[in-house]
């Protein structure tokens, strides 16, 4: 039996809604370009904070070639830079998701066009889109992933998520180019007429026979608006439903939606009493229990495998290996020598932080020169856990010489908790919160 063509989705008639229309779409196209491009660069610092021209044991995505064209030394100051930049880029990617998803709804009518391709620059626009739906929905949802559920996807995350965000990125710039010069005229255009917001029951997107479109007499293609009406041929209702919401309505159900995720996840990321409005995000909520110790955790030591026996003050050991020496000290002996305070935050790729906690320890400078260095140099921290990601991590000679950067023994006035790295564990300024390696037990300084 032949289905009618006005049931197909290739079929103008198949697409009811009034909502969809030049100025809806151009409207969430405009926050996307802001918000996806401040997403990517902010992604970008994420990748270089981990340092991973230090080495493999860093760089969770190796071979990318050119694409790690811009990677620079990562600074430790501010010292708040990592927590601002992750808190940034998370916060923002799970606030977009109301606008992706209407925008790709605004838009869906196009994907089922027919013929699927016209011209050559049609073919570019529909690859573009195809990049960009396949690539914004698998970003979203591997990043929505690795922050609820510490990423329970195939493969691993840092690899898949870099390569893609380039991907999409790639495709995003080239369909702005196509796309944002008009989406800005049709704005500008409604805006004029005063109708920008207008209700989905006023006319405003009419196809281009419309008779209120008509161009004026002596009135250039462009100056009539025919690029903006061939765009409401493509997703303007032929046979519209009857609206039940206005434009001005669903515009603002999806900045509604958007605040709401806001509201429920930024506290994560800037602490203290907001905290407690994080109510969708895995470490949101008041602090966990009470005492020195009482701030959130990303690897319990139960997780990483540490023992009770490999820890113990009597029996646990630090090894410090140098140029010219290797040096063994117990944890009295580390505590012997000179203890200085930072108070530092902890900050986590997920987007989570903790607010500034006051550690106490000793220097990483302090532990270079008893190694044999003259000089503050890199260092490669080697930890007690026995499997997981980032079990050993370089940082940068910056890094070292911050008098900030700390072997911690105390916390908050108090020894470190087993959860917190006890025996021992390294806090940097600004670093991601994997490179302050916790349960540490041996530091090589100098490349080897």
């Amino acid at each position: 039996m032949r289905v009618p063509s006005r049931l197909l989705p290739s079929s103008p008639g198949f697409w009811r809604s009034p909502l969809r229309g030049p100025r809806f779409t151009s409207v969430l196209g405009l926050v996307l370009l802001v918000g996806v491009t401040v997403m990517f660069v902010t992604g970008l610092l994420s990748y270089a904070a981990y340092n991973p021209g230090l080495g493999g044991v860093n760089d969770r995505t190796p071979d990318k070639g050119l694409l790690g064209f811009y990677l620079f030394d990562w600074p430790t100051d501010p010292y708040w830079l990592y927590r601002l930049t992750q808190g940034v880029h998370v916060t923002l990617g799970v606030t977009l998701i109301p606008v992706l998803l209407a925008k790709l709804w605004s838009v869906v009518p196009k994907l089922f066009a027919l013929p699927p391709v016209r011209s050559l620059a049609h073919a570019l626009e529909r690859i573009t889109i195809l990049l960009l739906v396949g690539g914004g929905l698998f970003e979203f949802t591997t990043g929505v992933l690795n922050v609820q559920l510490d990423y329970l996807f195939p493969g691993s995350f840092y690899p898949l998520h870099f390569y893609g965000a380039w991907l999409f990125f790639a495709a995003f710039l080239l369909h702005a180019a196509l796309r944002v010069p008009l989406a800005v005229r049709t704005v500008r255009r409604a805006r004029a007429q005063g109708n920008l917001l207008a209700p989905a029951d006023e006319p405003a997107d009419r196809p281009a026979d419309a008779p209120a479109d008509r161009p004026a007499a002596g009135a250039t293609r462009e100056q009539a608006g025919e690029p903006v009406a061939r765009e409401a041929d493509a997703l303007v209702a032929t046979r519209p439903d009857a609206p039940t919401v206005s434009r001005r309505g669903a515009l603002w159900s999806v900045a509604g939606g958007s605040l709401l995720l806001l509201a429920t996840t930024a506290g994560q990321s800037i602490g203290g009493s907001w905290r407690r409005t994080a109510l969708l995000a895995p470490h949101g909520g008041e602090d966990p229990g009470s005492g020195p110790g009482a701030f959130q955790v990303n690897k319990t030591a139960a997780y990483a495998g540490i023992t009770t026996a490999g820890t113990r003050e009597d029996t646990w050991r630090l090894e410090l290996r140098g140029p010219t020496r290797t040096v063994r000290l117990s944890r009295a002996q580390v505590r012997a020598l000179p203890q200085y305070g930072a108070a530092l935050p902890i900050a986590c790729v997920e987007g989570w932080s903790t607010s500034d906690q006051h550690w106490r320890g000793v220097r990483l400078r302090d532990l270079a020169a008893l190694a044999g260095e003259r000089e503050a140099v890199d260092v490669y921290v080697e930890s007690l856990q026995t499997h997981g990601t980032f079990r050993h991590a370089w940082l940068r000679a910056n890094q070292v010489a911050d008098p900030r950067s700390l072997l911690a023994l105390e916390v908050n006035g108090a020894d470190l908790t087993p959860d917190h790295g006890y025996p021992a564990r390294v806090v940097v300024p600004a670093a991601p919160g994997v490179l302050n390696t916790k349960w540490v037990t041996r530091m090589t300084f100098g490349r080897p």
